[in-house]
């Protein structure tokens, strides 16, 4: 009954931050989508140059063909690793389109940190790779390093020492829902880092009037994908624009300060999918005007945290709970935490609960400085249980010099019982491994008569009597071991169920 029990009280992620984010996927897939329409028409634009002018630009264009196989070969990957994550989930027929345990917290670690497979390394390596190639390929040295720091995986920094590497910390307990997204994003990231070298490369592209025919307006955002609370930024400029003429910009019918230089910012205030567009206007020598139209889109995001119990799916009083909380994106440093009914401890990049009283729910509430103020970014509930009685047992050693647990109802040689200085207790059911106190016990031997002769113990050890019981037992005699009385962690003493010894 109690591992029924523990079973359905699994921590479950709420149903609020599973739709979010698939809305932030839905706005992801939109948003890549465009920028795979986007890249492959500059892809052939610049595969008609080569046509027409190989000598020019067959080296631009040879460029553009590693880069757009290294991304596409990278993507696909990518979307193995979504499908493996989901499959691992839902079954062999696991839809990434349509997930059913998007809240299972075990599938992403299995497949990206399984310690013989895992996959989160090699993409790690790949990206870091994808990096090196695709920032060789850009001149500028500003637009490099942007490219770079929007790419290179990196370790959220920290103020506390943090042993995890970037899979670790971009997969450990995430949900499959989060799982999915955070590769998503991955996905979109490396869909606009190869439009901003094809981009390049166009324009890197000595003919005539490329250049010149080719003025379109780009919306460069610092990031699609904002957390509530948080502020979009975005750059918005004319590629191959005269510096010596300033464009003037339009965004839904209102200019923009001219003393911003084309920074586009807000504080973003809600949820969801939104687009914006306008349009620049360029002054030419002649007094003439031209308009260039952009559109965009960003995502806003509730912001979220990850609660779990590592050790069980309730809290038990009396004893140190593990917990684990993190919130993707987030420095652990930036993170605190709080717990009603108890007392809630950070112990490096864990945490550490004890509840107080049994069958009073525990909620922990987590906040996080976002924008340089703090805002609470996940409450969760927690049921608090006493904790189950232990299985006392005889501790031995077996051929291979392992300890071993006899805990009655079969035979047991003769040999190992006298050995066994007397009996222990524990919880020892894969979930808890709480060691207990034994008190005292009894055993009750029978005579020849079939009279019930108990002996009392030496606290945990076996008496004198009791051993000099022991030793006149012969092979398929049974006596048994009752009330045993023990103490846990928690101070509660218990009386415990008798076992049964068979000699033999």
């Amino acid at each position: 009954m109690y591992i029924v029990l523990t079973a359905m009280l699994a921590l479950n992620v709420s149903s609020d931050v599973l739709n979010g984010f698939r809305q932030v996927e839905a706005g992801l897939s939109r948003s890549t989508g465009n920028s795979t329409v986007q890249n492959r028409a500059l892809y052939n634009e610049l595969s008609d140059f080569n046509r027409k002018n190989p000598e020019k630009t067959g080296e631009w264009y040879a460029k553009a063909t590693e880069v757009t196989n290294r991304t596409q070969e990278l993507y696909e990957y990518i979307d193995n690793l979504k499908l493996r994550i989901v499959q691992q989930a839902d079954g062999r027929r696991g839809d990434v389109f349509d997930i059913k345990h998007q809240d299972d917290l075990e599938a992403a670690s299995r497949i990206m940190l399984s310690p013989s497979k895992g996959e989160g390394k090699r993409l790690r390596q790949s990206l870091t790779d994808y990096t090196q190639v695709v920032s060789s390929m850009i001149p500028d040295t500003a637009q490099r390093k942007m490219i770079t720091d929007y790419l290179l995986p990196r370790v959220p920094e920290s103020g506390v020492k943090n042993h995890k590497n970037w899979e670790e910390s971009m997969f450990e307990n995430m949900p499959v829902a989060a799982a999915i997204t955070i590769l998503s994003k991955i996905q979109s990231d490396i869909r606009y880092a190869e439009g901003e070298v094809l981009h390049t490369l166009l324009k890197s592209v000595d003919v005539g009037d490329v250049r010149v025919n080719q003025l379109d307006a780009f919306v460069i955002p610092s990031s699609k994908t904002i957390i509530r609370g948080g502020k979009y930024s975005a750059d918005i400029v004319l590629a191959a624009i005269d510096t010596t003429q300033v464009p003037v910009i339009y965004i839904g019918g209102t200019k923009l300060p001219e003393e911003q230089r084309g920074k586009y910012e807000f504080v973003c205030g809600k949820t969801g999918v939104f687009d914006f567009s306008g349009y620049l206007e360029v002054p030419h020598g002649d007094g003439t005007l031209t308009r260039h139209d952009f559109t965009s889109s960003y995502t806003v995001v509730e912001p979220t945290a990850t609660v779990s119990a590592t050790m069980m799916n309730v809290l038990y009083a009396g004893i140190d709970n593990p917990i684990s909380i993190s919130v993707p994106g987030v420095p652990m440093q930036s993170v605190s935490a709080t717990m009603s009914n108890g007392t809630l401890t950070r112990s490096g990049d864990r945490w550490i609960a004890r509840p107080s009283k049994v069958g009073q729910d525990v909620t922990i509430t987590v906040t996080a400085m976002l924008e340089g103020r703090s805002q609470v970014v996940n409450t969760t509930q927690f049921r608090v249980r006493q904790l189950p009685d232990p299985m006392p047992y005889i501790a031995y050693k077996d051929e291979q010099g392992n300890e071993r647990r006899y805990k009655g109802g079969k035979p047991f040689p003769k040999s190992l019982l006298l050995a066994a200085p007397g009996i222990q207790a524990a919880i020892d059911d894969d979930l808890l491994n709480v060691t207990y106190r034994v008190l005292q016990f009894e055993t009750v031997f029978f005579d020849s008569m079939g009279n019930a002769m108990p002996e009392v113990s030496n606290g945990a050890s076996f008496s004198e009597r009791q051993k000099t019981a022991l030793r006149r037992l012969s092979r398929g005699k049974r006596f048994y071991i009752s009330r045993v009385k023990a103490v846990g962690p928690d101070g509660i003493e218990r009386d415990l169920s008798p076992i049964e010894v068979i000699i033999n």
